[in-house]
């Protein structure tokens, strides 16, 4: 049923458990307007309704003068969750060791819970990091290892986890298997057969991706946990690119570790992620900083970083606001739509293109990787920024290449069609 105001919409929202009120009066009045235009609309309905995804858009502050089509490494963030975050950065400037930790550090506990909420856990089991990758670490780097234990990857893991293993090895003696699958991924069996296969009595840990940084591939998170538990074998579980891309909560993937950037898909400040340990878990995985022993069984000591970007962190909270004030289904269902409008069209164009990436109503979401025959990725990727302004992601693996295309909930069907023409162009007449 539609909103016919302002305070029955908020009223709806808050009975779902959104906070509205830390929004700006300008995000409010946004997401209102949106919501009046959506109705009773089911998320894939609303998906190419550019009357709604208009007043989404204009939350960002975005430099259209570049069509921005990495949205896989950092996303913008909304314009008054960035405001929000200034707000709190001249307020502890005016007395930064009074503001920032007696007054400010307390408040990341409403973080903490918040994101609690959309993961689905504990609060208690939450650290607040500063991006995937300081959670990986501290899970790579926490686990007591004795040399001759072996480790499982993908070869298709994040580079920085790939080479924190690879110092361990170096440093540590263990052994590090690199396992590959392919792409795209249409059996996800075949992972888990290929995984299955470099187990030994020796494997202590294996570590992928919830969704791939390559080719937005997502794999079978539960499966491996469910393959690996048994076995005494630990499962970490890199979610850079999917906490806040595409719905789900951490029961459905049974795992004991998860970290997440929010600086991508939740559209929070760049700086900020979050590290989940299942409680029964914290004890025996250590911190990267030291901390005292009377944490040794508490989430917060994989917080200890020294003096924290508290506006930061703080700032998670408003941005959770606002993804919920969209919701999750609406969101991936918008993005699977984008993706779904350039892959398409370009299929359709030319037999010299190959999309890499699973399409569908329920496949990947909005990362997905192309190629075109007799054209360099690289080269085409270079000659698409350099002449065009489209900012892409050239990607050359081992085992497959092509380019990263990744738009986001303010990417505009203009900006997709355009990069569509461009890429008919260079099919047509080349890029020399």
């Amino acid at each position: 049923m539609p909103f016919t105001s302002r305070r029955n919409f908020i009223a709806g929202l808050a009975g779902a458990g959104v906070a509205l009120p830390v929004l700006s009066e300008r995000a409010a009045a946004q997401l209102f307007k949106a919501e009046t235009l959506a109705g009773s609309r089911t998320a894939a309905e609303l998906a190419n309704d550019e009357s709604y995804w208009s007043e989404i858009q204009r939350a960002f502050d975005s430099d259209r003068t570049m069509i921005n089509l990495n949205n896989g490494g950092i996303s913008p963030t909304p314009s008054h969750v960035l405001e929000q975050m200034i707000r709190d950065l001249r307020f502890v400037n005016e007395l930064p060791v009074e503001h920032n930790w007696r007054v400010l550090e307390p408040r990341m506990e409403s973080t903490r819970r918040e994101l609690a909420k959309e993961f689905g856990c504990d609060p208690e089991e939450m650290a607040i990091t500063r991006n995937a990758s300081e959670g990986l670490e501290i899970m790579i780097l926490g686990i007591d290892l004795q040399r001759g234990d072996e480790v499982i990857v993908t070869n298709q893991n994040y580079g920085r986890m790939i080479t924190t293993w690879q110092q361990r090895e170096r440093r540590e003696g263990i052994v590090l298997k690199q396992v590959s699958f392919p792409v795209p991924l249409v059996d996800p069996q075949v992972l888990l057969r290929n995984i299955e296969a470099a187990i030994t009595p020796r494997t202590k840990v294996i570590e992928l991706t919830h969704i791939t940084n390559l080719s937005g591939q997502i794999l079978p998170i539960r499966d491996v946990v469910r393959m690996a538990r048994p076995r005494g074998i630990e499962v970490f579980v890199d979610g850079a690119h999917a906490f806040a891309h595409f719905p789900f909560k951490r029961d459905e993937l049974e795992c004991d570790y998860y970290a997440t950037s929010l600086h991508k898909w939740m559209h929070a400040p760049i700086g900020s992620g979050f590290l989940y340990v299942r409680k029964e878990r914290i004890p025996k995985l250590w911190p990267m900083m030291g901390s005292d022993v009377s944490r040794v069984a508490n989430v917060r000591k994989y917080e200890e970083i020294g003096t924290h970007p508290q506006a930061t962190f703080n700032a998670v909270s408003v941005a959770i606001t606002f993804h919920r004030g969209i919701g999750a289904e609406r969101k991936i269902a918008r993005l699977r739509y984008l993706r779904d409008r350039w892959a398409k069209a370009l299929q359709a164009d030319s037999p010299r293109v190959r999309v890499l990436t699973e399409l569908g109503p329920d496949k990947a979401g909005a990362i997905c990787m192309f190629g075109v025959d007799g054209l360099d990725p690289v080269k085409l990727g270079s000659w698409m920024l350099a002449n065009h302004r489209i900012v892409n992601t050239p990607i050359v693996h081992p085992e497959f290449n092509g380019i990263r295309i990744t738009p986001s909930i303010y990417t505009s069907i203009d900006e997709i069609d355009t990069f569509v023409d461009t890429v008919k162009v260079a099919i047509r007449k080349g890029i020399a």
